[in-house]
């Protein structure tokens, strides 16, 4: 029997098709004739090989084709062209710390409720989507893919994902630049990587991942923060960690605050964008994120 605010909802998120739908009619019109659903620049060369030619100066060595080079003895280099198409990849943070929560639901509940949306629209301008889902466990993926069939396999692949991630007796956070890598691998080029995440444990190669898919595609993180994180009572309260490790921690009045805004602009640093989500939000309050991020 399925729990509101603990587990995610199939059905729900089926029925936010007609939420975004309602986003979408009342958005700006896109400033690019390319479809999806999130206005980006574009990032990368392409992949799609449009001629080679011979070298000429300040040409990418990188674009240097080999083959041709070899038989002709002349360097030549590869061209590309932009896709034509636009790929949103949601990257769905399950692991242990998402799985919390202190008001309506879960972190993770509102990181799936959040990215459903993100895809729903997505598809409605007609642009591919593909999910990669964090958990205890093994990554869980669902293959790019366009069109509502897509979508309806993508919820069903979150939704199981989630359940596992509740389901498992691990509490320590693999680190979240793991699954920033795996995301890389499924990306392919300049694509929107939506990344529903509390930013827990993001590991020590996390900021030299972030600045690697900025470098080739558009980043967005949506930053889950339970009511509990966003106004603690201020005092001094005991801890222990998943470690072990214990200790006395203070918080102020201002400190979850200033840790927010230290997040977002350590991500802005790093090439991303960054918005705050309280996962105390209905799914028609948590609809006005896609205005920042869209914005």
């Amino acid at each position: 029997m399925e729990v509101a605010g603990i587990d995610l909802d199939a059905g729900a998120l089926l029925n936010l098709r007609h939420l975004a739908a309602r986003i979408r009619l009342g958005a700006q019109p896109p400033r690019s004739n390319l479809p999806g659903g999130i206005v980006h620049r574009r990032r990368g060369r392409g992949l799609e090989v449009h001629d080679v030619r011979m070298w000429m100066d300040g040409d990418d060595i990188r674009h240097l084709d080999r083959n041709v080079t070899a038989r002709t003895g002349v360097p030549h280099v590869r061209t590309f062209r932009d896709e034509r198409e636009r790929t949103t990849l949601l990257v769905a943070d399950f692991r242990p710390s998402m799985l919390f929560g202190t008001r309506r639901a879960l972190r993770s509940v509102a990181a799936g409720e959040i990215l459903a949306l993100l895809g729903w629209q997505a598809m409605a301008e007609g642009g591919r989507v593909g999910l990669v889902a964090a958990t205890p466990g093994a990554t869980h993926f669902a293959r790019l893919g366009r069109g509502a069939k897509a979508m309806i396999g993508l919820v069903g692949e979150m939704v199981l994902a989630h359940r596992t991630a509740l389901q498992s007796r691990v509490i320590i956070d693999k680190p979240l630049a793991d699954c920033l890598a795996d995301a890389e691998m499924l990306a392919g080029n300049g694509a929107t990587i939506c990344i529903a995440t509390g930013l827990d444990a993001p590991g020590d190669t996390f900021d030299s991942a972030v600045a690697r898919l900025a470098r080739r595609h558009e980043v967005v993180f949506v930053l889950v923060a339970d009511a509990f994180e966003q106004a603690p009572p201020a005092g001094a309260y005991p801890y222990v960690t998943a470690e072990g490790v214990g200790g006395w921690l203070k918080i102020g009045r201002d400190a979850a605050a200033a840790q927010a805004e230290g997040r977002v602009a350590r991500l802005r640093a790093l090439g991303a964008r960054a918005v705050v989500l309280e996962s105390r939000l209905d799914a028609e309050a948590m609809a006005l994120v896609l205005e920042h991020i869209h914005g």
